[in-house]
């Protein structure tokens, strides 16, 4: 399928489907000789799976990677990566009563007018399940930009209405929602488990914060960096927006305000979000975005089937009742992702 690649220089091809044999991904471009095991992975895609807390579906997928091509005695060889993840615990037999309606919220509608048919089982390639082998990928791309002393950081800033009051890093990954203030995630918690109990979801703001990423990095003009990051990001299929640094509170700032002054010890602020003119300043990489409620929901809903008549419909199954937490793993592997890909486009200019 067109349009299942990411990348130039460090590229990416995923595949599979939320309900057929397997997902995983094909990694291009990766440097050879970097010391990779299938914990290092592994770690990352325990971070996105599913059945984690309240928030999340119950479905039991225990996403165990194997890496089939591109190592060697536990190195990277150069040649494409290719990981896998088979599919344990799918149950399409959910959707077999509402295989010709289209749910609301969902891509069953515009997949079936793009191919003229569509895999009804679940939501196919448009699943979040297709974002597991994102995740893979972004493991690799992180150990690559560790060794360049890049970090990358996101956390749950908004969900169910809730928005953190404060910045605590330290307990992001010890709170089920990881939020980046441990009484906004218990109140968010609280807020989804009431709307789960009223068969409706709840959406959210992922923010992410990026640092140690050189001065130099994007390429003008239709290839900024700020444009790649959010082409990767928009590609979630959950995420419906982005901003960057002060973002669209930019609207109603003034040139003095919003300007990021300098000095000889660097820039005073950050509105720019460590992006000015599509290329990185050194500055930190700020950054988020705007995630959609589930779509899944057990309520009833107002539809059409595939013949055009009218039908209501209630969506049965295993469904996160919110996406945030587990869509913090995905965020960052995109953003890995695209910074790899300009790190060696740019090794491939200064050649």
């Amino acid at each position: 399928m067109a349009g299942s690649s990411f990348g130039q220089a460090f590229r990416i091809t995923t595949f599979g489907e939320s309900h057929g044999g397997a997902v995983g991904v094909v990694v291009d471009g990766v440097t050879p000789g970097v010391e990779l095991t299938t914990e290092e992975v592994q770690e990352q895609l325990d971070r996105r799976k599913p059945g984690q807390n309240d928030a999340t579906t119950p479905r039991k997928e225990p996403d165990l990677v194997s890496i089939l091509a591109g190592t060697f005695e536990g190195h990277t060889t150069g040649t494409p990566l290719l990981m896998i993840l088979y599919n344990s615990d799918a149950d399409p037999s959910a959707y077999n009563s509402i295989r010709e309606l289209f749910r609301p919220g969902h891509a069953d509608y515009s997949y079936l007018m793009k191919y003229g048919i569509r895999d009804w089982r679940g939501s196919g390639r448009a699943s979040g399940r297709e974002t597991a082998g994102r995740v893979a990928a972004g493991a690799v791309a992180r150990k690559l930009l560790a060794r360049r002393g890049v970090s990358i950081h996101a956390y749950t800033k908004e969900a169910a209405g809730v928005r953190c009051e404060t910045y605590q890093p330290e307990v992001i990954e010890h709170n089920p929602m990881r939020a980046c203030d441990r009484d906004a995630a218990e109140r968010m918690l609280d807020r989804i488990r009431t709307l789960k109990e009223q068969s409706d979801s709840a959406g959210g703001v992922v923010e992410c914060r990026i640092r140690g990423v050189a001065a130099g990095l994007g390429d003008p003009v239709f290839d900024k960096l700020d444009a790649c990051l959010a082409h990767g990001i928009l590609s979630v299929g959950a995420v419906k927006g982005i901003e960057f640094g002060a973002g669209f509170g930019a609207a109603g700032m003034t040139g003095s305000q919003h300007n990021d002054e300098m000095s000889e010890t660097g820039f005073l602020t950050n509105n720019a979000g460590g992006i000015i003119g599509g290329i990185s300043t050194g500055n930190e990489i700020v950054f988020r975005v705007a995630v959609k409620p589930t779509s899944s929901i057990g309520r009833e809903q107002q539809t059409i089937d595939v013949h055009g008549n009218p039908a209501t419909i209630k969506t049965e199954g295993r469904h996160d009742a919110c996406i945030c937490p587990r869509i913090v793993p995905v965020v960052e592997a995109m953003a890995g992702i695209t910074l790899e890909d300009h790190y060696k486009r740019q090794a491939a200019l200064n050649a």
